[in-house]
């Protein structure tokens, strides 16, 4: 299964090894899952890192660079998407442009805006409910 992993499941399993995002990344990364991140992901961890969490740039560095092994960097399309209407907030559409063009079968995410969407595929779901999931 391919699972696109949104910033905020990224920047919470960055900052506890211990929670449940982080061990829903760890399923999203482990056979036969098969991990994605697309360029607007790492571009808004630095971000939000630099302006919430300035003293925990290197920890974002090192999960960085350990993440990035095991994980698909997948391109963000320029070219817009019908099905990114749902999305309430347009700063999230190209992520979901991302995981449609990547083939993703799961968007792993906390974000209400991707959550409420009505976006059927590739299916929505929760840390919780990823950890849950049997597929």
């Amino acid at each position: 299964m391919r699972v696109l992993i949104d910033t905020n499941v990224l920047i919470s399993a960055a900052l506890n090894a211990n929670g449940t995002p982080y061990l829903a990344y760890i399923k999203a990364t482990c056979s036969p899952n098969r991990g994605l991140i697309c360029e607007q992901n790492v571009d808004e961890l630095k971000r939000i890192f630099n302006k919430k969490f300035p003293h925990r740039i290197a920890a974002l560095n090192q999960f960085l660079s350990i993440a990035l092994m095991s994980l698909e960097l997948v391109q963000t399309p320029e070219s817009e998407l019908a099905a990114e209407a749902q999305i309430r907030d347009v700063k999230d559409r190209p992520i979901l442009r991302a995981a449609i063009e990547a083939g993703a079968d799961v968007l792993l995410t906390g974000d209400k805006d991707f959550l409420e969407s009505g976006v059927e595929h590739p299916v929505i779901m929760t840390p919780a409910e990823f950890l849950n999931f049997i597929g």
